[in-house]
């Protein structure tokens, strides 16, 4: 009898161990299925939140865009005017002299024969010493450092001893 009695003692501990293990897993999983869904749920929020979020987003570029081209309609030419300030300024550098300040129109279509140019006007103050300045006219009245196809046409200089001021137009090729 005492085998029997151990025997069922010893069922009943693995079956109370294998119950145990079951229950702990299981809790686990329960747990961790917990955890999913929460995380499932933060998802969805986060995803919808976001689908609307893009449609703003979209809207807004969609009014930038549209913002863009009016202004690029408007001020087709105004570019120009920025690139030749751009080789100005690479000019200035090349002679050791300083732009303090530059101010240009926008450009017009000027014809000459069957050639139209785009004429664009400056007035620009330049610092340094004055070898270095004369070196600068001289660059922008020859052209040679010049980044895009154009020329320019000095109107004036007034020069003192540590600044010039300098009127020119610059003139790039429109075509025909």
């Amino acid at each position: 009898m005492k085998s029997n009695k151990v025997k069922l003692i010893v069922i009943v501990v693995i079956l109370v161990a294998a119950l145990a293990v079951l229950f702990t897993i299981y809790s686990r999983q329960a747990a961790d299925r917990n955890d999913l869904n929460d995380k499932l749920d933060r998802a969805r929020i986060l995803f919808t939140g976001l689908g609307a979020q893009k449609e703003a987003l979209q809207d807004d570029l969609a009014q930038a865009q549209s913002s863009l081209n009016t202004s690029l309609a408007e001020f087709p030419r105004v570019v120009e005017s920025i690139e030749y300030g751009d080789d100005l300024f690479e000019i200035a550098a090349d002679c050791n002299v300083q732009i303090t300040s530059l101010s240009g129109s926008v450009p017009a279509d000027k014809k000459v024969g069957g050639v139209t140019y785009s004429v664009s006007s400056f007035g620009l103050t330049v610092s340094g010493t004055t070898e270095n300045m004369l070196k600068f006219i001289y660059a922008i009245r020859t052209g040679d450092d010049f980044q895009l196809p154009w020329a320019a046409d000095v109107k004036s200089v007034n020069m003192d001893a540590a600044k010039s001021t300098i009127n020119l137009d610059i003139y790039g090729y429109k075509g025909t």
